[in-house]
Order: C-alpha cells, then structure tokens, then sequence
C-alpha cells in the first residue's frame, strides 16, 4: 500500500522529474567538478526548507493552525475582507520573515479557514503568492535575492528599505486592488462540522512554535543545517508521525531545480550571450534581470548578474519584479502551491501572475526611474 502510493506520488511529481532530467543532461554534457554541484545545490537553503517543513507540520498536527483559523472565520464578516486581511498579514511577515517563512505560516492557516467556510483557497493562495513578492521587495532580508544584494551594496538598512520603496509600493497597490477585484463580496458562510478550534496537543503546538522561531533565527545566523539536525533528532524521538507527514519530496525538487538552473547559468554560451549586453543601461538591466528570473529564478538571476551591473538597486528592483510571471520567477511560488495541495494550483498561478507580471514590470518601471 505503502509502495504504491509513493509510485503514485512519483507520478505526478512532473517538476522533479523535469529538472533532475535537466541535471544529468547537463552533468553529461558539461561535466564540472565536485565542488561546483555542491555549490549549486546550495545545502544551507534545503536545510532551512527542512527546518520549516518539519516545525510547520508539528504545529499543523497540534491543532493550533485549525485553532487560530476559527479565531479569524469568525471575526471577518465577508469573503474580500477576509482576503485583505490574509493578504495584508502575508505581505507584512514577509518583510520581516522572509517569504518562505511568512507562506509556511500563512497557507497552512488559508486552508484551515477554507476547509470551515466558503473561501475559495486556491484563489487566496494565488494573492497570497503575490503579495510575498511584493512585500518582501521592501525589506533588505524579505528574500535570499535582497538580503544577498544589501550585503553587497554595503547600504544602511534604511537606505536600502527607502531606495526599494516606490517599486515595492506599485506591486502592493497592484495586489490590494486586484484582491478586492477578484474575490467576492460574498458573506463568510461557515460550514458547522467545519469549525473546531480545540487544540489537539498544546505541547506539541507550543515546542513546535518554539522550533520555528528558532530555526528562523538559525537560518539568520547562517546555521541552517544545525537547525534542520536538531529538528529532525528532536521530531524523530518525541513526534515520528508528524515527520511521515512531510513533503519530502519538496525537498527533492528544490535539490533538482538548484542543480539544474545553477548548472544551466554558468554555461559558456549563457555566459557569453551575457557578454554582449550593456548592463549600464537601466532598461537593459531592467529586463535582463525580468527574463533571467523567468527563466531561471530570481535569486540564480541575482547571482548571474551582480558582477555584471553597476546598480544593485537597479538590479534589486528587476529581479523582484521578476518574481511574478511563471511559477518559477519566485520559488516562493512553488512553496504555495506545494503547501496548499489545491487542484489546478499551476495553471491558475500561471493565468494570474503572467498577466500580473505584464501590468506590474512597465508600471514600476516607470516609477522607480521617475
């Protein structure tokens, strides 16, 4: 039973398979040593995912996700100020939680509201992805790309904060009115069998919560694998079935994607069609960090490019900008999407964020150079 639900998995997991593919072609094709695929599969990111996955689960198994999701259901009266409110705390904790961290606690808690009410989940998990990449723009350590880039440019928190304002300003507004467009005005209806707000193991719950915080600050400190040790030794003696519980696989995929863009980034050809652009053209950089980030996500853009240009801000600005489009501009996008389970997920991100992506990178374009 076991076997063939995993087999099942294995099926559907179509991304993983794409880019493990794309891994060994390139391994074959354009063999590199040791040092350069450990690099590339960057092992302190996939620790910190691990740490999450693991903290995130034993809170959603103590109950206290279901709990604080009935809290809510029944303080908001109708489904856009519902919307509002949830997209508003995502952006807000991704400024000062990062993306990732503010999705791992934000979804989990959309579902829970979803599964005692009417919300349509899937679509709050679009605006949810949207409104990470737009508030995490404002914030030197909302994201790997910003904090990267804040390191380098040796700026002031502030300065950085104020220079990423008018373009982080522009994707906010953008995702505050499209919210209000496209959810209903609707009532919350609850759905009675829905509601339970008891907490399961508010032992569980209240060291799980203690493991995330924790794991947050280590991920800061750059001790992401120490974190992710302890968790895994901590969760495998005191809470084995929330571990049986973890997407693994998540982990499988991000491995695969990082090896494959990381790989496919520093081809000679790659490098060399980067050669003949003039980076110190705003509109050149401009779109060269959109594009990249399509193709090969923003933090690898970001990395791919910060050598190359004069103006980590002008490159700040790009690849943020870059995070919408296709799901993988932001591999936040890819954490919603995983974390909601929702059918469908990919191809309404991708109906919604492509068209976001098209309306938003001219407008903060003209702002920010303005």
């Amino acid at each position: 039973m076991i076997a063939s639900r995993l087999q099942q998995r294995l099926k559907e997991e179509w991304l993983l398979w794409l880019f493990a593919a794309l891994a060994i072609v390139l391994a074959t094709l354009d063999p590199q040593p040791l040092a350069s695929y450990r690099r590339w599969l960057q092992l302190p990111t996939l620790a910190g995912l691990m740490g999450l996955l693991i903290a995130i689960q034993g809170i959603r198994d103590s109950g206290l996700v279901q709990h604080a999701a009935a809290a809510v259901v029944t303080r908001v009266h109708s489904l856009r100020s519902l919307g509002l409110v949830l997209v508003v705390a995502t952006a807000l904790l991704s400024m000062v939680l990062t993306n990732d961290v503010s999705l791992f606690l934000i979804v989990p808690l959309t579902v829970a509201i979803g599964g005692m009410s009417n919300l349509p989940v899937l679509r709050m998990v679009v605006l949810e992805a949207l409104a990470v990449n737009a508030g995490s723009t404002l914030s030197p350590i909302g994201n790997p790309q910003n904090l990267l880039l804040w390191q380098y440019s040796s700026m002031p928190f502030l300065h950085f904060a104020a220079a990423m304002l008018p373009a982080a300003a522009v994707m906010l507004v953008l995702v505050a009115a499209f919210t209000v467009l496209w959810l209903p005005g609707d009532r919350v209806a609850l759905t009675a069998e829905g509601i339970d707000g008891a907490v399961i193991s508010a032992r569980l719950g209240a060291w799980s919560m203690a493991a995330l915080v924790g794991m947050v600050v280590l991920m800061e400190y750059s001790h992401a694998p120490l974190g992710a040790v302890v968790l895994l030794a901590l969760f495998g003696l005191l809470a084995r079935t929330s571990l049986q519980r973890i997407d693994w696989l998540l982990l499988l995929t991000f491995a695969a994607i990082f090896l494959g863009l990381g790989h496919f980034a520093e081809l000679p050809l790659v490098q060399r069609g980067l050669d003949r652009l003039d980076f110190g053209q705003p509109l050149i950089l401009y779109l060269s960090g959109i594009v990249a980030s399509q193709l090969i996500s923003n933090v690898p853009a970001t990395v791919l490019l910060l050598d190359r240009t004069p103006d980590a801000i002008a490159l700040a600005v790009a690849v943020n900008v870059g995070g919408f489009g296709v799901a993988i501009g932001s591999l936040a996008n890819l954490i919603a999407l995983r974390l909601a389970k929702q059918p469908h997920g990919l191809r309404l991100l991708h109906l919604v964020s492509i068209p976001f992506l098209l309306v938003c990178a001219p407008l903060v374009y003209l702002v920010w150079r303005w």
